[in-house]
């Protein structure tokens, strides 16, 4: 005789989930490197948040940028990666309600993410492009006001995508225990990933373009250049190299996100909260632990501030001043 499979809640006999069957080797495994992953990305992430909070020297437009990606980096970690992974294996025991809130903070972290990469994008833009205006057009006031536009957006994009599960919680579960929403996919694809993406694009190939005319200028003066010539020289390369860093983090960002929204642009559809689903979102999230992997490649303040961190210097007075550059 087999085994009747155990319901979610038991006393609603007709309308209770099953629940998941326990984990076999394979996914223990999984779940284990999962766990690995959201604590590296959140340890990661907190790493550059210190150091750009405090260290005078990080304190720059480009950084300040930096700092809103790590933060929603560091929630993706300390938040989504867990709570997706204890929800993949077992049963939704916290009531429609709180399905839909969880589904919100995704949302938020995820549109403020894309918004940090736009901002990214044009601040290197005006940096290589416009570079004798750099300092007039991107002050440190112009880059917080943005940032905080951009997470408040981020908070009302949430809001409106959601917002009829918010209002009618629970309309797509076929039975309790599950925790499933909808969205308008096409809203979705354009407002969170075909305008900026096209942005972010358009931006960095003007970049790139630019990047390279200046890399040859500068190859072709370098024998014949004056005192303040090199100082200008070095101010460019230093640009050019900031380019490519953030270069490799966007193409990065592209790929992990892209995934996510191939169904919506081939006219296929994803419920949130499917397997499916659930595996673009991890692959989305992995990105937050990319970020400062690729910080640590290419920045030497970072891991110089690291170094500074771990060995518990940035404990002694002053050691806001110190020299990380």
């Amino acid at each position: 005789m087999m085994e009747e499979d155990e319901l979610c809640f038991p006393q609603l006999l007709n309308t209770s989930c099953k629940k998941p069957k326990p984990p076999h080797s394979g996914a223990v495994l999984l779940y284990t490197l999962l766990f690995f992953i959201s604590v590296l990305t959140a340890a990661l992430n907190l790493l550059v948040i210190i150091s750009i909070s405090h260290y005078r020297q990080l304190h720059s437009p480009t950084n300040l940028l930096l700092l809103s990606l790590a933060v929603s980096d560091f929630f993706v970690g300390l938040l989504l990666i867990p709570i997706e992974t204890l929800k993949t294996g077992t049963c939704w025991v916290l009531g429609d309600l709180l399905c839909a809130l969880y589904f919100l903070i995704p949302y938020i972290l995820i549109s403020a993410s894309v918004g940090s990469m736009v901002l990214i994008s044009v601040d290197r833009y005006v940096a290589i492009c416009d570079p004798m205006h750099y300092s007039t057009r991107i002050t440190d006031k112009v880059v917080t006001i943005s940032v905080c536009l951009c997470w408040i957006c981020s908070v009302f994009y949430g809001i409106f995508i959601l917002f009829n599960h918010l209002k009618q919680p629970g309309r797509y579960n076929s039975c309790y225990g599950e925790c499933l929403v909808n969205i308008a996919g096409d809203v979705d694809l354009v407002v969170a990933f075909i305008i900026p993406i096209t942005v972010i694009v358009a931006l960095y190939m003007r970049v790139f373009v630019v990047a390279v005319s200046q890399a040859r200028a500068m190859r072709s003066h370098v024998r014949t250049v004056t005192v303040q010539n090199t100082v200008t020289l070095t101010t460019k390369k230093s640009e050019l190299k900031a380019a490519r860093t953030l270069g490799v983090v966007v193409v990065v960002f592209l790929i992990c996100y892209s995934p996510y929204y191939y169904l919506s642009l081939t006219g296929g559809s994803i419920l949130v909260g499917s397997s499916t689903e659930t595996f673009m979102s991890f692959l989305m999230y992995f990105n937050s632990c990319l970020n400062p992997v690729i910080y640590a490649f290419f920045y030497p303040w970072f891991r110089k501030a690291v170094k500074h961190i771990v060995t518990l210097q940035i404990l002694q007075p002053g050691s806001c001043d110190a020299n990380v550059l």
